[in-house]
């Protein structure tokens, strides 16, 4: 069990060797939880919550990670174990996969669920323009091809360094038919040439590069809270202070972002005052950032999709995603992830 505590003036401390957490409510009484140690894998505390010391050397002594994150989630830093813990065995292994075959297909995995949710996306599209249902059937079936290309290059004794180039030239292409796509799909006022950032030379992309940089913060804590290092990654160069990580695993995850920019400008939400002018190009203002924060708070955590076996935000699938990848690693059986806030 995954347990966030995020509601202000939480308290979690030790009663009869049990964790006891305590939400103030509004008329002055707390709700109280029990939680035994051993079923808890993780605690993410934010600065809204306290802890006590014993509760820290109860999680300690049973291997719960503590994780310490400001207001918006993301990790501030982890209390270490004194023993060898699960964190260290996935870093390790994760270092591991990054040399060997095993990191190119995990990429190829990645690539090609991110090619899937692409074509998905152009699929939902047809439902009310009919008029583009030959280019939205012809676009789908390429990228489908240049999916099938990538897994094609996934084969047993190569790594990802041996086939890099011919990745990044296949899902680039895709991601040009796809982006051209989406530009004959909005309003003709906001067509766009192709993607472009620092900065965005249109409107569209100027809201798709905020939201990618919503998506990496998102991306990093789920990575973090898995014991994952967002800094050894498979495909991504290992450059100095380069969240290599975040850029392959947030691949699959891109066209939420995508989907959350379009309906904004196909539904006309958008208008002029929410960008401006920047040397040589296009930036957002606080009206536009303030529209796209909203769109995708609700987009992650307002909506519910099927994911394995349950119904669950999208913030929260990612982060059961992150765990299993760890899981995968530690080459343990695969479970469910519970997740409790309070």
């Amino acid at each position: 069990m995954q347990v966030y505590l995020n509601s202000f003036g939480t308290y979690l401390h030790v009663r009869d060797a049990m964790f006891e957490i305590r939400v103030p409510g509004e008329g002055g009484e707390n709700t109280v939880h029990h939680l035994a140690a051993k079923k808890v894998k993780a605690i993410i505390l934010t600065v809204a919550g306290a802890m006590s010391s014993d509760a820290i050397r109860l999680a300690l002594v049973h291997n719960v990670d503590l994780i310490l994150a400001d207001r918006s989630g993301q990790p501030l830093g982890r209390f270490w174990h004194a023993k060898l813990g699960s964190t260290t065995k996935i870093r390790k292994r994760q270092l591991e996969a990054s040399l060997g075959s095993e990191g190119l297909a995990y990429t190829g995995r990645w690539l090609t669920a991110k090619l899937a949710a692409q074509c998905d996306l152009l699929h939902s599209l047809r439902k009310h323009r009919k008029a583009h249902h030959e280019l939205l059937d012809e676009r789908r079936e390429r990228i489908a091809a240049l999916s099938a290309a990538i897994t094609s290059c996934v084969t047993d004794g190569q790594r990802t360094g041996d086939v890099a180039e011919t990745l990044r030239g296949l899902e680039g292409t895709a991601g040009r038919l796809y982006f051209q796509t989406l530009s004959a799909l909005i309003p003709k006022q906001y067509c766009f040439a192709g993607r472009s950032s620092r900065p965005a030379a249109d409107p569209f992309n100027a809201f798709l590069n905020y939201g990618y940089g919503i998506l990496y913060g998102r991306v990093e804590k789920a990575l973090m809270i898995a014991g994952l290092d967002p800094y050894v990654g498979f495909m991504h160069r290992d450059d100095y202070n380069q969240k290599s990580m975040v850029f392959d695993f947030i691949e699959p995850y891109r066209p939420w972002v995508d989907w959350v920019v379009f309906r904004l400008f196909s539904r006309k939400v958008v208008g002029l005052d929410d960008w401006g002018a920047l040397a040589g190009g296009i930036t957002l203002l606080k009206p536009g950032k303030e529209k796209l924060i909203e769109a995708m708070g609700k987009f992650f955590e307002g909506e519910k999709v099927r994911h394995g076996r349950r119904n669950r935000c999208r913030a929260n699938a990612m982060l059961a995603d992150a765990h299993r990848f760890a899981q995968e690693l530690l080459e343990v059986e695969v479970g469910d992830v519970e997740i409790m806030e309070v």
